[in-house]
C-alpha cells in the first residue's frame, strides 16, 4: 500500500488571484508567491508530515509560484528529499480570466468575492457542453481542467507503490476535483468542496489493489491555536 499526500498551497500574495491594485506580499518577492504567514504554515505542515512518515519518495507541485514556494517549506522539514516534480497539470484553474478582475477591496470582502467565484464556475461548467466553451476566454473548458486533473491524479498514483510516498502541492480547485472524482460528487457540487479547503491543510490518500481511497481530507488542526491560530482560506 502507498500513500499520497495532498497539499493545498500556503496563503498567496493577492497578485497570485491577478487582484488589480494590491501591494506585493511575497515573502519571496516572486509575484503570487507565500506571504510570511504562508511561510509559516508550509513550515507547519511540513513538521505535521515529517512526525507521521520518515521519508518522502516522490514531491510533486505546479509551476505556481504559491505551489513551489510551499513544496519547499515543507520538505525543508525532511532530512532526506527527493527532487522536486514540477508538473503544470497541478496548476489551479485559470484566474482572473474565469472571475475577471477584482480590486485589493473587493478581494478583502471575502464572502461576496467567494459568491463572485462560486457563480462564476457554476457558469464555467454549465458552459462546458455548449458550442462556444472553448472561447469563452477562461482559457480551458471545464471538460479540460477535470481531464488534466484526473490524468495527474493517476501518474501520482502510479509513483505510490507499496511502502511509497507522494506529496502532491496544488491548489483548493484542483484537489476539490480530483477528490469530487474519486467521492462520485456532481460537477456542479464540486467548488462546495474547495470552498472549505483551509490554506496548507492536509488530504491524506491510500493506493492499493482496490485504487485510490481518502482517508482524511483537508486536515488542519496543526495550524489552530498556535499564537491565535493561522489557519486561513485565502
Amino acid at each position: 500500500m502507498g500513500v499520497i499526500y495532498l497539499v493545498r498551497h500556503g496563503q498567496a500574495d493577492p497578485q497570485a488571484y491577478g487582484i488589480v491594485g494590491s501591494q506585493d506580499s511575497s515573502a519571496s518577492g516572486e509575484v503570487g508567491g507565500l506571504t510570511p504567514t504562508g511561510i509559516v504554515q508550509a513550515g507547519l505542515t511540513g513538521d505535521l508530515l515529517a512526525a507521521q512518515t520518515a521519508r518522502i519518495t516522490t514531491a510533486i507541485c505546479g509551476d505556481l509560484p504559491r505551489q513551489r514556494d510551499t513544496l519547499a517549506g515543507v520538505l525543508s522539514r525532511f532530512d532526506d528529499t527527493p527532487e522536486a516534480v514540477i508538473d503544470p497539470r497541478w496548476n489551479e484553474y485559470a484566474l482572473p480570466a474565469l472571475v475577471g478582475e477584482a480590486s485589493a477591496a473587493e478581494f478583502a470582502d471575502g464572502r461576496n468575492y467567494q459568491k463572485r467565484l462560486d457563480d462564476s464556475l457554476s457558469a464555467w461548467i454549465d458552459r462546458d457542453d455548449t458550442p462556444d466553451a472553448a472561447h469563452d476566454g477562461s482559457g480551458e473548458t471545464y471538460r479540460a481542467f477535470r481531464e488534466r486533473v484526473d490524468a495527474a491524479g493517476h501518474d501520482a498514483a502510479a509513483h505510490a507503490g507499496s511502502g511509497q510516498t507522494v506529496l502532491v502541492v496544488s491548489s483548493a480547485g484542483v484537489i476539490a476535483q480530483w477528490i469530487a472524482d474519486l467521492w462520485d460528487v456532481p460537477s456542479q457540487r464540486w467548488p462546495a468542496v474547495a470552498r472549505a479547503m483551509i490554506n496548507a491543510s492536509v488530504t491524506k490518500l491510500i493506493v492499493g489493489r482496490r485504487g485510490v481511497s481518502v482517508v482524511s481530507f483537508n486536515e488542519h488542526t496543526h495550524l489552530d491555536d498556535r499564537d491565535g491560530g493561522v489557519a486561513t482560506f485565502r
